[in-house]
């Protein structure tokens, strides 16, 4: 149980965040976004702006400098007339404070010729497609044997289709850089970011210079839940206008700003059905998903892909449909596509114990499987099973009682829910040095970020087990692109792919020691590449099960979380605090995207109504009465040296479901269109 080991650094303000670097002869910039959702700009008039005292620069699609193009058309900040969608960044101040360069962005004024903007997401649209993959690389569509036979023969079947909104990820620091060009032509970013690796190779190409000519700085992130981990065009705006206004310059995105050009979850449609004989043994799964994409570049949300890997049945199909709107580019999400996928497959598999008459655990039970189900690989380790009876232990499922709509506290009614959950044990090529100090101290160094989760404390841990040495005398260095490149804070795979760097790195420098250091110290490096490569054929996943107890006010359909405890099989924990604080807070966020979080959008205007922190509404401390996660205990050898898989995501999977399934055990009422809120619930009560 070890803190952070950066705790006192954040808690006496002396960890330093990206906009915080004290920085000579800053000016700041604001960025004016487009007044239109799809159309282009005719003109911008920049004289009152200009003559504002205090503005050094305007920038826009009229005099900015030409980019060079990459494959995130986010980035290619005023490069053309065209207007994607409304919010999208068409100008751009400089000036020596924040208050003047705000008041200048209010005074450019922009003309365009404007078109109705198409934002409608829906499942009977002819302009549906099927893109070549989905994130980060999974086939669009798969299937095996006769899926719609096997349903239409099936002894109890499930047909029923299921919502998600848009969500936005909202990180407590918002989107910020700090830019400066020295004369030599290098860049230097103070960047909050989820790797700065990528965003040093991703600006690189963007300004046509050399890798080694950028470095990206971001020591302490704070938080970001996948908005941060490709770079947003916060941070080309910024590099932008410092070498026009010929000074550093720092733009950190307003709250209101972020949620048009940070990203987001896209919303879902998702038809799932389920056919099983009359013990719930399933025959077919069918799982349909549609999100939505921008005009500006690709993004398919793998939301089918979890249902690929959960169940045994025979047969099966998945499938992927998207339409390109004149919204903003989706991203990732905590967890996406296994989030909003799995809320639609576990509350298709409740709704499957109700039809049968089987308890949800022990329906879940009889469908599991030590194989991959589509391809027939084995799992490396699957602990699924162990993790749903250890939680009906703990949660005193026994007592539960199997009818909805019985259980009640005078105007309240009770029930509990439960929902499995699954990640992907993704590992990542890496790199990392180690150092062996003369003083008899270590120094290991990775590019490494820490968004919030512990990874500074995990990589030390795993670093002083490996060098075998104590705590205190290893140093881990992360979070600058100088030091050696390092995958991306996503897809729960920090600790395994930093991690297995970071071992190699030591056991190469402990076998260059024997024993001794030279006066100067003594390095080695690691590149994992090759191993990652040569890893054997095995299905690596973690596992969870999810359980929820919910109140639900029969007067206001107001719906309380009594209590929640989630149960995971996630390899080996390497510091259980942090480890606890990740699957809480994922846990506190899928009971927000059950009863609270919804991006909404304006259908004439092509705008997110909900653009603060008093509209879009996330779980605040009364919220969260109850909350608990646990783990079981899980030997993986196919993994990586620590056998760690990640836990930063599968936390938040299933958590939505399992308080849906919680509010129809209360109420008999089935809700498939989240967030669970009064005006969905009470007319049907």
């Amino acid at each position: 149980m070890t803190d952070r080991l950066e705790s006192r650094e954040k808690v006496t303000g002396e960890a330093r965040y990206a906009a915080e670097y004290p920085v000579e002869g800053v000016a700041y910039a604001a960025a004016v976004q487009a007044g239109v959702g799809r159309g282009e700009v005719v003109s911008v008039g920049t004289d009152e702006a200009s003559r504002l005292p205090g503005v050094l620069a305007v920038l826009s699609c009229e005099n900015a400098p030409r980019l060079n193009g990459v494959d995130d058309g986010e980035l290619a900040l005023f490069q053309s007339r065209k207007v994607s969608y409304r919010g999208q960044f068409v100008a751009a101040v400089v000036a020596e404070t924040l208050e003047t360069a705000r008041e200048a962005a209010r005074l450019v004024r922009v003309d365009y010729r404007s078109e109705p903007p198409d934002v409608r997401l829906g499942a009977d649209r002819p302009d549906l497609y099927e893109p070549g993959s989905v994130n980060p690389g999974f086939p669009a569509d798969t299937g095996k044997g006769d899926p719609d036979g096997a349903f239409a023969r099936s002894a109890v079947r499930v047909d029923a289709t299921y919502t998600t909104p848009a969500e936005h990820n909202n990180p407590m620091e918002p989107h910020a850089t700090i830019a400066l060009w020295d004369e030599d032509g290098t860049l230097t970013l103070y960047d909050s970011n989820q790797g700065s690796s990528i965003v040093q190779t991703t600006l690189a190409k963007v300004f046509g210079l050399d890798k080694d000519r950028v470095r990206v700085v971001a020591p302490h992130v704070g938080g970001g839940f996948g908005a941060k981990g490709t770079p947003r065009p916060n941070a080309v705006l910024a590099a932008m206008a410092a070498r026009a206004a010929g000074r550093p310059v720092k733009f950190a995105v307003p709250r209101q700003q972020m949620f048009a050009t940070t990203g987001y979850r896209t919303p879902t449609i998702q038809r799932v059905r389920l056919g099983a004989d009359a013990d719930g043994r399933l025959n077919a799964i069918l799982h349909d998903a549609i999100g939505q994409t921008s005009v500006v570049r690709e993004f398919a949300e793998q939301t089918a892909t979890p249902t690929r890997v959960m169940y045994r049945a025979e047969h099966r199909r998945t499938s992927h449909r998207l339409v390109r709107l004149n919204v903003p580019t989706p991203s990732w999400m905590r967890a996406p596509g296994e989030t909003p996928g799995m809320f639609a497959l576990e509350s298709a598999m409740d709704e499957l114990a109700v039809a049968a008459g089987i308890d949800p655990v022990e329906l879940r039970v009889r469908n599991d499987t030590d194989r991959d189900p589509e391809s027939g690989v084995p799992f490396s380790s699957r602990n699924l099973v162990a993790c749903l009876r250890e939680g009906a232990g703990r949660f005193g499922w026994a007592a539960r009682d199997p009818e909805p709509g019985v259980r009640r506290q005078g105007r309240r009614l009770l029930g509990t829910g439960v929902a499995a959950a699954t990640y992907p044990a993704y590992m990542q090529p890496n790199r990392a040095t180690a150092r062996a100090e003369p003083d008899g101290t270590f120094t290991v160094r990775i590019a490494a970020a820490d968004i919030g989760t512990g990874a500074r404390t995990a990589l030390t841990l795993i670093a002083a087990e490996a060098l075998k040495a104590d705590l205190d005398r290893v140093r881990v260095e992360i979070g600058d692109s100088a030091f050696p490149r390092a995958s991306v804070a996503g897809g729960s795979a920090g600790t395994s792919s930093w991690g297995t760097a970071v071992v190699r790195a030591c056991e190469a420098l402990l076998g260059r020691m024997n024993g001794t250091v030279p006066p100067g110290g003594l390095e080695a490096s690691a590149d994992t590449g090759d191993e990652v490569k040569g890893r054997e054929e095995y299905a690596r996943h973690a596992f969870g099960a999810q359980f929820a107890d919910v109140e639900v006010d029969v007067d206001t359909g107001e719906v309380r979380v009594r209590r929640m405890l989630g149960v995971f099989a996630a390899g080996r924990i390497i510091n259980p605090k942090t480890a606890r604080s990740q699957f809480i807070g994922g846990m506190t966020m899928g009971l927000g995207m059950a009863l609270l979080e919804e991006s909404v959008m304006d259908a004439e205007f092509g705008d997110y109504l909900t653009r603060d922190l008093a509209q879009y509404h996330v779980p605040a401390c009364a919220d969260v009465r109850d909350i608990d996660a646990v783990w079981v205990e899980e030997s993986d050898p196919h993994l990586n040296p620590m056998g760690t898989k990640g836990i930063g995501e599968i936390g938040i999977v299933g958590a939505a479901a399992a308080v849906a399934n919680a509010v129809h055990h209360a109420t008999g009422v089935r809700v498939r269109d989240l967030p669970i809120t009064p005006s969905r619930l009470l007319p049907e009560l």
